[in-house]
């Protein structure tokens, strides 16, 4: 084995020769960079190197988590709680932001636009990045998804593939999902509370393909369970029944319940089953999914619509007894040979249907949910309806009584009518005719004055009476 030799390096004077020779022309480099670059431009460059330089080192260590939209048919609780808590930390120096503002919006809405990025930071982890994104859903099965161009497709509608991806340090990973990740969600629950809005949700005009999506508004309904027209003692048992619903969360459980809540409405036009409902919304904080039964074709159709409700919801089905006629569990026959059986479609939206979200299986895919059906006739119902474990709670809204009409007054007229002569004869009218408290109202709203408002409440409570008198001699 030949032995080494030292023979091949340069000697020490060499080097220490070269060194300095690039040690001057580094230094000046740095002179001529500092002396002859304005300042914002060697900021600039300074910070593109270091990005880069950081990039390099991060996709050699980073790990990627990426949060979709939806999960399967259910939403995902990651996304939505992404999307609050981020737009919470959006910066005026962000280059492209989604802006919207509706009608009755107090204020603009900031959300993301597309490859939108944003850096988080938490506890001891320095760079938690964010970024939206949204691909085109493409049914083929040849093709892979197609990233949208926003320049020319909605990156925000039904047929949009929406996700975030979260983008860290791989010594982070178990830091980040089970500790971050359920600090955003606790984070988004604040700020949602914090900014509760009561929006009123309703099916999209425009479906997509063979899908219909919610779209929502507002809800500005002053209705509340103060200013309603009911008797005392109604309002009373409905209120304690909604904090008993809310609070049970682990008796529910412990019994082995979905938590969920129906209430029937039932009674005639005018008598404030949809002020009702605004006024429990009101009072729990929770959203309104109005749902028009007569959009709907298929059961897979309003399941995917009932998966799409958050939790905290009410789910109202009005006039539900003329909404749609829903064919019963077997169809309009037994024999499934008759023509009749025969000319029943394939998939249709069947009261069976309808049935098994509100206490079947998929009753479960969701809590603290409350079911309201309103009718004007009751006996019109399918018993199935009726059933006890469906509707949880009956509430009759009848006419006017004289305690309805006494805080209806005090609402609208903002005066005790206590001491009044003309309340007497007011309360014997009501409790003879059927008199709802909207045809009341509108009365009261007639002037501005107590006086003429309460002679033209007496006098339209009197001409009603004399007709009820003439239609009684007709017949």
């Amino acid at each position: 084995m030949p032995a080494f030799s030292f023979s091949g390096i340069p000697p020490t004077s060499s080097i220490f020769a070269a060194y300095a020779s690039v040690s001057s022309f580094i230094m000046l480099l740095q002179t001529m960079f500092y002396q002859l670059v304005p300042r914002q431009l060697q900021h600039y460059l300074l910070n593109k190197l270091h990005t880069l330089f950081k990039q390099r080192r991060r996709r050699c260590t980073s790990a990627t988590l990426v949060v979709e939209e939806r999960d399967g048919i259910s939403s995902n609780e990651i996304y939505y709680a992404a999307e609050i808590y981020l737009c919470a930390k959006i910066k005026p120096n962000f280059d492209r932001l989604k802006v919207t503002k509706r009608h009755k919006d107090a204020a603009v809405s900031i959300g993301f636009a597309q490859s939108e990025k944003i850096t988080d930071r938490f506890e001891d982890i320095d760079d938690l990045e964010w970024r939206f994104a949204s691909k085109l859903k493409n049914n083929s099965n040849n093709s892979a998804h197609k990233v949208f161009d926003e320049s020319t497709n909605d990156v925000f509608g039904e047929n949009a593939k929406r996700y975030f991806e979260l983008r860290f340090d791989s010594k982070h990973k178990e830091k980040v999902l089970d500790c971050y990740l359920p600090f955003v969600i606790q984070s988004a629950k604040i700020i949602t509370d914090e900014k509760k809005v009561i929006r009123l949700h309703t099916l999209s005009n425009a479906p997509y393909g063979s899908h219909f999506m919610w779209d929502s508004v507002n809800l500005e309904h002053p209705s509340t369970f103060e200013t309603l027209a009911m008797e005392p003692s109604q309002k009373a048992a409905i209120v304690e029944d909604l904090d008993r619903f809310v609070r049970r969360k682990e008796f529910y459980r412990k019994v082995g319940k979905a938590w969920k809540r129906g209430y029937l409405l039932y009674g005639p036009p005018g008598t404030g089953k949809s002020s009702l409902i605004a006024a429990m919304a009101n009072y729990l904080k929770f959203d309104v999914y109005d749902l028009e039964l007569a959009s709907i074709k298929r059961d897979s159709d309003l399941r995917r619509l009932l998966l799409r409700t958050a939790n905290r919801s009410i789910l109202v089905i009005e006039d539900i007894d003329c909404t749609v006629a829903l064919p019963g569990r077997k169809g309009p026959t037994d024999d499934p040979n008759s023509h009749a059986h025969s000319q029943l479609p394939q998939n249709q939206f069947t009261l069976s249907g309808l049935l098994n979200f509100i206490d079947g299986l998929w009753s479960s895919c969701g809590d603290e949910r409350i079911i309201v059906f309103t009718t004007n006739n009751k006996d019109k119902l399918d018993p199935a309806l009726l059933r006890p474990g469906r509707m949880d709670m009956h509430v009759h809204m009848s006419y006017l009584t004289p305690e309805a009409f006494k805080l209806l007054a005090a609402t609208y007229l903002t005066v005790d009518l206590h001491q009044d002569q003309r309340l007497s004869e007011i309360e014997n009218l009501i409790k003879i005719l059927k008199i709802t408290p909207a045809e009341v109202a509108e009365e009261l709203m007639k002037s501005d004055d107590v006086d003429t408002s309460l002679d033209g409440v007496l006098d339209f409570l009197k001409r009603k009476y004399e007709n009820s008198l003439i239609g009684d001699d007709e017949v």
